[in-house]
Parts: structure tokens; sequence; C-alpha cells
């Protein structure tokens, strides 16, 4: 009888235990996984591509499918990159109303994120709150932008339209109530002797390996490096808001989890000055006729901070009607891909759903 060395188990892209359509190949001894690979491709693909065949302002509502939980921060990326191309000065205002919008997302983001974890621990009363929590946000996107999930609301030059009357208020009730809920999510989660013993110590990632491999964002703070490109690299109005890099430092599933439970707070605390501080103004510069639009040729790469790390955008103009070429270079190709394939290995198979979860991969970003 021939002997078993491995059995072989698949997450995704059907299965709830991976971050979106994109899949899993494990190969595990006994408990153990021995070899892990990942397998994408069952997304729409070739943005990149699909850019250059475009006029600048046609690749304003495509931009948003890059990243879905979190769509505004690809908005905002190509809208600076043709900015700064074009040499377009955005309004004060403007640059305010991104702020609130980006946060805004970033809050989404984080539910969903917090959902997913608990999903994979067994916490299920979690994502019944946090995807019902997240929808307060998704109806402010709906007010304001006409959508749930793709806005289609930063453009070059500033944001589509004005905040309408007493959207303000509706967001401070939003923020209010996000913030009582938090003692509730911290009873019944990040406080969970269940959630700390399944998370403490499991998946643990170096500052030297993340440093090493291009890890970005909350799972880079986490291994104890206070790197956020808000400061280092500061964009819009972020210069003139108060807020806190916090580090927690243990670099395991636990760290990467309450790294995001630290930063739901700063980024409420953010859109609290933003609402407080936004001056009256108009929201857009003119632009002249998008279809006749021809941009200098030269090129450009700026970077923005979203939930999941840096993302940035490379933008080439060869002076005609249309992008030479765009370059996106998300986060979830490193996390998703090369982390994941090396650090799940020697994880308990009930680990690797857990681990991936808190290394929040956008699949499409990898499919860009």
């Amino acid at each position: 009888m021939e002997r078993i060395e491995h059995f072989e188990y698949f997450i995704g892209p059907q299965h709830p235990g991976v971050t979106g359509n994109m899949s899993y190949h494990l190969w595990a001894r006994g408990d153990e996984i021995v070899k892990i690979v990942s397998s994408v491709g069952y997304l729409h693909r070739g943005f990149e591509k699909l850019m250059e065949y475009r006029f600048w302002i046609q690749n304003v509502p495509m931009v948003p499918r890059i990243c879905v939980p979190e769509p505004d921060v690809n908005e905002i990326l190509y809208a600076m990159g043709v900015e700064r191309l074009a040499g377009l000065e955005v309004p004060e205002r403007a640059q305010y109303i991104r702020v609130l919008v980006l946060e805004l997302a970033r809050l989404s983001a984080y539910l969903f994120y917090f959902a997913g974890v608990a999903g994979a621990l067994g916490l299920y009363t979690i994502p019944q709150w946090a995807i019902g929590d997240r929808d307060y946000i998704l109806d402010l996107f709906e007010e304001l932008t006409g959508g749930r999930v793709y806005h289609i609301f930063i453009t070059p030059g500033g944001v589509r339209r004005d905040l309408p009357p007493g959207f303000k208020e509706k967001v401070r009730k939003v923020l209010k109530h996000l913030k009582d809920r938090l003692s509730d999510y911290d009873r019944l989660y990040f406080d969970n002797a269940l959630f700390i013993k399944r998370t403490k110590g499991v998946a643990v990632m170096t500052k030297e390996y993340a440093l090493e491999m291009g890890v970005t964002g909350p799972n880079l703070r986490a291994t104890g490096f206070r790197y956020d490109v808000r400061r280092g690299d500061p964009y819009l109005v972020y210069p003139k808001l108060e807020f806190d890099i916090p580090v927690t430092g243990g670099g395991d599933n636990y760290s990467r989890v309450m790294q995001r439970r630290l930063e739901f707070e700063e980024s409420i605390r953010i859109i609290e000055q933003v609402l407080d501080m936004m001056p009256e103004g108009p929201v857009i510069t003119k632009l002249p006729n998008p279809f006749r639009w021809k941009i200098e040729k030269n090129d450009v790469y700026v970077r923005v901070e979203s939930s999941k790390g840096e993302f940035g955008y490379y933008v080439v103009s060869d002076g005609s009607e249309k992008p030479r070429r765009i370059h996106v270079r998300g986060p979830s190709y490193t996390h998703g891909i090369q982390v994941a394939q090396e650090m799940a290995v020697g994880l308990r198979i009930a680990d690797v759903p857990v681990f991936l979860f808190s290394m929040d991969v956008c699949p499409p970003d990898i499919e860009r």
C-alpha cells in the first residue's frame, strides 16, 4: 500500500477562508503546512493596459476596481498623478473633502478586516456587527457620491460635487456610534481570551524580514517600524492635522489586528478635525475639454497610505490624449504572494485563514 506523505487542501476562490477571489493550494503533513502556493486569475485583469487605450478622464471610473474594499485610494492616486503631470492646483476645500472620503474609506475597510479575521476564528457575532456598522459608512458614501461601493468621486482637479446640506452632522453621528461601539468590540473581540490565544505568537514577522520583503502599512508598523506615508511623504492637508502613528510591535497575527484597532481611532480623530477645519470655497478647478485634453510629456510617481499598505502609481505621458503607461504598485502582491507563501509554512491548518486575513490582501490589486 502506497504511503501518503501529505494531504492537499484548497482555500478559495469560493472558500470564505481567503480575502476575495483568489486561491491557495496547501500541502500539509498531519496538521502542519509544509508548502503553500498562491493562485490568482479569477478576477477582471489588465487594468494597467486598458488605461493606455482610454482618454485621461475615461480612466476615472475604472481605477476604483483595483481594490474594491477601499476604492477611493486608487481614485486619489490617479487624480494626483494626472494633476502633477498637468500642473493642476486643487482647491483647499476639495483637499479636505478628499481626506474625509479617504478616512471614511479606511474605517470601512478596517471594519471589513475585523469581520474577516473574526469569521476565520469562529467569532461570528463580530462579522454581523462589523458589516452592519460598515453599512452606516456606505450610507454616507451613497448620499455624497451616489454609490455605495464604487464612488468615482475624486477626479483630476478636485471632487465631483460639494458636501450636501446636513452631511457633516450625519458624519458626526456615525463617528459617535463607532466610538461608542468600540467598547463592545473590545469586550467581545479584542479582549476575548479565544482571540488572544489563537493569534498571539502565531505567524510572527520580524521587523528585519518585513523591511527586506517590502512589507508596508499596518503590517509593517505591527513589527515595530514606525512609518506612515501620511507623515513620511505628506499629501493633501494631512500636514495640518494632528494624529498619531501607533505601533504595536509584536509582528504576529494579534499585533496586526490590534494595529488596525488603534489606527481605527486615529482615523476617527482625523475626520473630526477635517469637519471642524474645512474652509469654504470651490471643490474643483476648471479642466479643458476632457476628450481633447493633451498632457505635456513627462512622468511622475505618487503614493499614499491605504488601509492595506503603501499604494503608488507611476504615470507616464507622451504628450497625447491618452496615458502612455500607468503602473500600479499595491501592497497585496507582496503581502499575499511572496510573504504568504513563506510565512504560512509551519502553521497549523486552522491558523492559515486567520493569518491570510491578518495580512489584508486585495486580489484585484494583484491582477491589475
